[in-house]
Formats: C-alpha cells, sequence, structure tokens
C-alpha cells in the first residue's frame, strides 16, 4: 500500500512538473519518508532539484508545484518546509487503507518486485569442516539465510551455497591429527605418540578416531617410532615467536608427507572419512538452525575438472601473470591490491587464492546476474584482489558485492569466550542454540548491523523481559492471538470491517508504523541489511504493546471491536512476515 501511495504522490507531482516546468519533464521525481515524523508522512525534494537548472528559488519553486498539484482525496495537507522540501500528510482514511492491504496480501504484504527475478548467487559460512561450527560462524549463517530470505522476499531468484574447503592444507592437518588420535588408541603402553601443539585438538578428533577404530580395527596402525622419522624437531626456544612458528607449521607439513608415505593408498580412506563426517556434522548443525543450502559445491571439484589450470593460462595468455623465483603471480596491484599475488608455487602446486579466481570465474559462468560473498570481517583485504582477478578474466568485478561479518563474542557475567577451532578452545554454535534457543540465537545474530561487533548477551538472550527484543516481539505476536482467540470470529469477516472507527493516536500511529513496513523491506534488500527488519519489528513490537496496554480491543461496540481486531490482525501479519525474513519462529502463546 505505501508503495501505491508513494506512486500517487510521483503522479502527482509529475502533473505539476509538466505545468511549471514542461523542459525538465524528465527530471525524477523521489517520494521519501521525512527523518521526522512532525515533518508529514511523505516529502518530495523535486523543488531543489530543480532549483539549479531553472535558476530559480528552490522555496519558490515548491510554491508553484504545490499550487499546480491536483486534488487528491488522500492527502489532508501539502506543506513546505526549509529550503523547499514540499511535506505531504496524508488523509485518515488513506492511512487506514494499509490494513486492508496487509489483510488481502497476508504472507505476501510487502514483497517486492523490485529484483525483477534476476538470479542472485549468495555464498555463506563456508568454514572449513575442520571441526564443529563454532559461535563466530554461527553469525555469518545466521546473516546469510536472512539476507537469502530478505532478496527473496525482495523479487530476486536467490540460490544459497556453501563452498567446501575440501582441497587445503586444513583438511590434511585433520587426518593427520585424526590418525594420531587413533595411533594413541592402537599403541600400546611405553610406546607414547607425539602429537603436535599445532595441530586440531578438539575432543571431536577423538571421536573421530575412535570410530576408525571402532570399523577398522588396527588396520591403520603404524609404529609411533616411524610416524616422526625425517621431521624436524620442536622449534629452538631461542629462536623468536615468528621463527618458532614457522618452524611448528614445517613439522605439521613434514608429518603429513611421512603420514601419506606410510599410510599410502589408506591415507585417502582417512582424509574423506574426517572431511565426511565434519561435514555431515556441519550440514546437520546448520539445518537444526533453520540454515538450508541449495548447494554445497566443492573445491575438489575446480582440480578435478582442470578449471583451476585453464583459469590460470587464460590469466597469463591476457598478459597477467609472470614468472619469479619459480613461482607464477598475478598482477593484483594492476587491479588496486596492495601486492602481486601467487597463483602458482614453484613446485607446480596452486595457491587457494588461484582456486578461488576459478569458483569465481565458475559462479559468474553459472549465469547468475549478481554474486554475493558473505565473509568474516578478517577477509576484508580479499576484496580488491578477488575484484581484480574477476576484471582480468574479463568480468565487470561490480557483479560481485561482499557482505562482511563481525565475529560474535559471547558473554555470561562479564566471561569471555575464546574460539580456536585447531586448539579446540572454543563454543560450538550447537551448544549456542541448546542454552538460549534457536530462536534468541538467530534474532541476536541480526540485532546489530554485520559489520560492527557484537557481544552476544547470553543472560539477555534467556530472559523473558522486555528487554529482550526477540521475547518482546514474540510476546506482541502472541498477545495478538489470544485476542484473536478470545474474539472467536471468522478472520474473513474483517475485510468488512468500518476502519474509520480508528481515529485514536494510538491506533493511528500504529497504522503509520505498518505502512513502512514495505520500504523496510526495500531498504533493507537494497543495503544488504537484514538488521534493518530486526529493528522495525523491535519498534512495531513497542507500538502494539503501547497500544494494547492503553486501549481495549475487545470493546462492546461491534464496529469499533471489529476494526480494532482488524487491526490487531495486521499487527500479527507483519509481524509474521518480518519473523519469517529473520527466519525467527511466532509462537502463538507464551
Amino acid at each position: 500500500m505505501s508503495s501505491d501511495l508513494k506512486s500517487h504522490l510521483a503522479e502527482l507531482m509529475r502533473a505539476a512538473l509538466l505545468s511549471v516546468a514542461p523542459g525538465e519533464a524528465d527530471t525524477p521525481i523521489h517520494i521519501e519518508r521525512p527523518k521526522q515524523s512532525a515533518h508529514g508522512d511523505f516529502s518530495c525534494n523535486l523543488a531543489m532539484q530543480l532549483a539549479r537548472p531553472l535558476k530559480r528559488n528552490p522555496h519558490q519553486l515548491a510554491q508553484l508545484l504545490v499550487s499546480e498539484l491536483p486534488y487528491s482525496n488522500w492527502l489532508d495537507k501539502v506543506e513546505i518546509a526549509g529550503a523547499g522540501f514540499i511535506n505531504f500528510r496524508l488523509a485518515p482514511a488513506a492511512r487506514r487503507e494499509v490494513l486492508r492491504s496487509i489483510l488481502d496480501e497476508a504472507a505476501a504484504f510487502g514483497r517486492s518486485p523490485a529484483g525483477a527475478g534476476r538470479k542472485v548467487l549468495i555464498e555463506f559460512v563456508s568454514a572449513n569442516p575442520t571441526g564443529p561450527l563454532h559461535v563466530g560462524h554461527g553469525r555469518g549463517a545466521a546473516y546469510g539465510d536472512s539476507l537469502c530470505k530478505l532478496l527473496a522476499y525482495a523479487g530476486w531468484d536467490v540460490t544459497s551455497e556453501y563452498y567446501v574447503n575440501d582441497a587445503g592444507r586444513q583438511m590434511d592437518i585433520l587426518a593427520l591429527s585424526t590418525w594420531l588420535r587413533y595411533l594413541e588408541l592402537c599403541s600400546p603402553p611405553g610406546e607414547p605418540v607425539a602429537f603436535p601443539p599445532n595441530a586440531y585438538q578438539g575432543d571431536y578428533v577423538r571421536a573421530m578416531a575412535r570410530q576408525m577404530l571402532a570399523a577398522h580395527g588396527g588396520r591403520y596402525q603404524h609404529p609411533p617410532a616411524r610416524v616422526g622419522e625425517a621431521t624436524p624437531g620442536l622449534p629452538d626456544p631461542a629462536r623468536t615467536d615468528a621463527e618458532a612458528a614457522r618452524q611448528r607449521e614445517a613439522q605439521l607439513d613434514a608429518l603429513i608427507a611421512n603420514a601419506r608415505k606410510l599410510l599410502g593408498e589408506d591415507w585417502k580412506y582417512v582424509h574423506d572419512f574426517v572431511l565426511a563426517e565434519q561435514l555431515a556434522d556441519c550440514r546437520s548443525d546448520l539445518e537444526e538452525s533453520g540454515v538450508h543450502f541449495d548447494v554445497w559445491f566443492s573445491e575438489q571439484s575446480l582440480f578435478a575438472t582442470g578449471l583451476v589450470a585453464r583459469c590460470v593460462e587464460r590469466l597469463d595468455k591476457a598478459g597477467h601473470l609472470y614468472v619469479q623465483d619459480g613461482a607464477r603471480w598475478f598482477r593484483s596491484t594492476a587491479f588496486g591490491d596492495e601486492k602481486d599475488r601467487v597463483v602458482q608455487r614453484d613446485n607446480g602446486l596452486y595457491t587457494y587464492f588461484a582456486s578461488d579466481i576459478a569458483y569465481h570465474l565458475n559462479k559468474y559462468e553459472r549465469g547468475f546476474d549478481r554474486l554475493i560473498n558473505v565473509w568474516g570481517a578478517d577477509h576484508h583485504g580479499y576484496i580488491p584482489r578477488v575484484k581484480g582477478a574477476l576484471a582480468a578474466l574479463g568480468i565487470d568485478p561490480a557483479v560481485l558485492d561482499v557482505a562482511l561479518v563481525q565475529f560474535a563474542v559471547l558473554y555470561r557475567s562479564g566471561w569471555k569466550a575464546q574460539m580456536s577451532t585447531r586448539s579446540g578452545d572454543f563454543v560450538t554454535l550447537r551448544t549456542l542454540r541448546e542454552d538460549v534457543g534457536n530462536d534468541a540465537c538467530r534474532f541476536f545474530y541480526v540485532l546489530r548491523k554485520s559489520d560492527q561487533h557484537l557481544d552476544f548477551d547470553l543472560d539477555l538472550a534467556k530472559s523473558q523481559s522486555n528487554d529482550n527484543p526477540v521475547y518482546y516481539i514474540q510476546y506482541a505476536h502472541a498477545r495478538v492471538c489470544s485476542v484473536l482467540t478470545s474474539w472467536g470470529g471468522d478472520l474473513e469477516q474483517l475485510s468488512a470491517a468500518d476502519l474509520a472507527c480508528l481515529d485514536g493516536p494510538h491506533e493511528l500511529a500504529l497504522v503509520v508504523r505498518l505502512a513502512e513496513f514495505p520500504e523496510v523491506v526495500e531498504a533493507a534488500a537494497q543495503e544488504l541489511a537484514p538488521h534493518l527488519v530486526a529493528f522495525y519489528l523491535r519498534d512495531l513490537a513497542a507500538e502494539f504493546h503501547s497500544y494494547y496496554n492503553a486501549e481495549r480491543i475487545l470493546v462492546d461496540a461491534s464496529a469499533l471491536r471489529l476494526a480494532r481486531v482488524a487491526l490487531a490482525a495486521a499487527v500479527r501479519q507483519v509481524i509474521r512476515n518480518g519473523m519469517t525474513i529473520l527466519g525467527v519462529a511466532c509462537p502463538e502463546s507464551m
């Protein structure tokens, strides 16, 4: 309904423009809501747009435009403010008409054709399958899934995708870690197995080792003394921290190489086993969170199909690569990056960046009009090099948008949890959901702008108070459900309600708030900002609670009762629509 009102006001202004300045008929007309409600329901800055080309005072132009506005029974008053803003105040009947739109359109209210069915691929989470998802991953999952629902609501043809990093070193480290824990279980007393401090330490690694032992017995057993053969020793205490860290990583790589040699063909089993176990756990955790992916895309497939090699050769033929110290480098600085990047090492192996370039080429070649990546905020420096690679491949880098997500920090009574997958010292997403519930988890994750730090207050998320925003909104929904149950009528009766009865200040304020929902959805979709929907729902719930506490809904007068029930039902519908975007449930009783 608000979009209809904006279109109607734009038509009125276009008619006035044709009368005042027919030569400027193509000037775009913008109808917006003023930042302050005291300035009216809608505002137009057309007079200020015309001031320079017409060389006229904008305030005088505004007066001329207003004088030429056609009559509309939707308008109560038109005012000129400031340097020349034209402010519109709607007639009460026009404001109330939104209620009929909400009741008629139901779950479709607020949907927009803005996306026009264009195809968008949204890739998010994409955590290495090297351990359980932690609370940091949870924020990216909640944001990405809400973004998918939001853009679908705004008319886009959305595909959600998880990029499985199944071809890199981290999977090798997890396979090694599991095998070493397996050897610990197999080895007799007195033959300890050295376990590197920078391998994966979590209990889930031991659990996978026990599964291997139960399924295959000692098939993969080797003497512990042979495991560390030809590997460098522990770091020299006299070395710097950076040197020691490099030596520890070198030791890890040597252990992986030796494990491959000892296990031979069995290495593939260990690698594929841990990948399958962790990927299944990740998928299960996400689905329990309400996050479902259309596509799970394997990094290995990029190598298996030869796309990485073909992509690198394409860059080379276009003159974007050079060789230095035996490695092939991409001229990333030519596209705004801070330094050039290696795509193929001197040993012939391709870098992660090379597979990432190939992955984005693959995305583009699948025919998407728009690509959106949801990355952790620590990947901000990665954006110029990926966009540069797209440009080097002849693809407009504007096709790619990157939304950055800051990690969430968990607090309970001042305690701050650390999250490191290798060390095993982290709070899992599953544990968080079990603690505070799925709804609080989802809502709190999207309650702030994605690139802002989020302090997740566990005590607040579990509280049943007005300070807890998800509880506050769900309670508003449950209150309406209780009213409708007490009323006991048929919802189809509401279409016949005499909405003119709704003339109280609380009622009109609530109607205005409801009318804003389509605009909120449109703005949130444009800005890739689901938190705007969360903010709106919190304000709508506050408006309804205020109304509920000030007025009786089920009054004796039948006409007023039906109108107020219609208003309450509209509130319930809009809360449902907004919470659906955020992936949060709407209980009917609390």
